[in-house]
């Protein structure tokens, strides 16, 4: 028997109304998975997991498609998480979130970009999965305690503890940032300093207790180790100045909702460097350094050459 035709109202279009839904929706849940998850590829096949139970589901029966895909989306990331932290666990050198394009992609970092930065995320991976879900769905996404309860099957005031629990963990893991402008003024200075080598003005850049963390993931050679202090992490990165350098080219970037700098040797990523900075000076160094965790960006960076 042929499927009736679309304009008759048929199975087709049914599905082709369930497709714009999630179309609509899908930049939100991609915003939860990544922020859960720290990583594109995770993020990406939680969405196309929730597709899947969208697209097979009774969607006569669900009266908000929002609530059932933010519920759907989170609940898979907190499976997720959890595999993930074993994963994590077993990572070789400090584990960093996969850096996304945020100029690329405004509407990721457009609902409170902060739980989107890399210092945030990473801290928030000391969180139980529960407990970052409900921070996401409310610092980031403005849900409802009550919205989140049901998403979380929990009660209401036992999110508001997950919430000032996580909150807490948040706010005493880091220092109060500076805006935007001096951020970028702080890297644009970072850099110059280390590509010259320049110990004296790495050093007046630092705040006391800076830690560099380089995440290559067993993959490219990198400090499998935080550096942490002052006078330590200035030597440090003197002492990779004079070759890591040599024939780059660097591209400003906006990714996670903060300026970083993309260091490429012959059209191919090898890094990207960004700081979380405060009144002291900046605080920690981020290299992201993992080919893998770099892949959506140079192909990016591809993309753009051809075009």
């Amino acid at each position: 028997m042929s499927a009736a035709p679309a304009e008759q109202g048929g199975p087709s279009t049914d599905l082709d109304q369930a497709a714009a839904v999630f179309t609509e929706f899908r930049p939100r849940l991609f915003g939860i998975a990544y922020r859960m998850l720290g990583s594109v590829a995770e993020a990406e096949d939680i969405v196309q997991d929730a597709w899947l139970r969208w697209q097979s589901y009774d969607r006569s029966a669900v009266r908000s498609p929002i609530a059932f895909l933010s519920t759907t989306t989170t609940r898979l990331a907190i499976n997720a998480a959890q595999s993930a932290r074993a994963r994590h666990e077993t990572y070789i050198g400090p584990w960093l979130p996969e850096p996304v394009d945020t100029s690329a992609d405004p509407a990721l970092g457009a609902e409170h970009g902060e739980a989107l930065q890399f210092a945030v995320l990473v801290l928030l991976e000391q969180l139980s999965p529960t407990e970052r879900a409900a921070y996401v769905l409310r610092e980031s996404f403005d849900y409802p305690y009550r919205q989140i309860a049901d998403i979380l099957q929990t009660t209401e005031p036992a999110v508001r503890k997950l919430v000032s629990r996580a909150r807490k963990h948040i706010s005493n893991g880091r220092k109060t940032p500076v805006s935007p402008t001096e951020h970028r003024r702080l890297l644009a200075a970072f850099i110059d300093a280390a590509r010259s080598g320049d110990l004296e003005s790495l050093e007046q850049l630092f705040s006391e207790d800076v830690v560099s963390y380089s995440d290559g993931g067993g993959i490219v050679r990198a400090s499998r180790i935080p550096v942490f202090g002052r006078s330590r992490v200035a030597k440090y990165v003197k002492a990779f100045a004079s070759h890591f350098w040599i024939g780059v080219e660097l591209t400003w970037l906006d990714t996670n909702g903060q300026a970083s700098v993309l260091i490429s040797r012959d059209n191919t990523a090898i890094a990207v460097a960004t700081v979380t900075a405060s009144d002291n000076g900046i605080d920690q160094v981020m290299w992201l350094m993992n080919p893998e965790k770099l892949a959506v960006i140079s192909a990016n960076m591809a993309r753009q050459a051809h075009h």
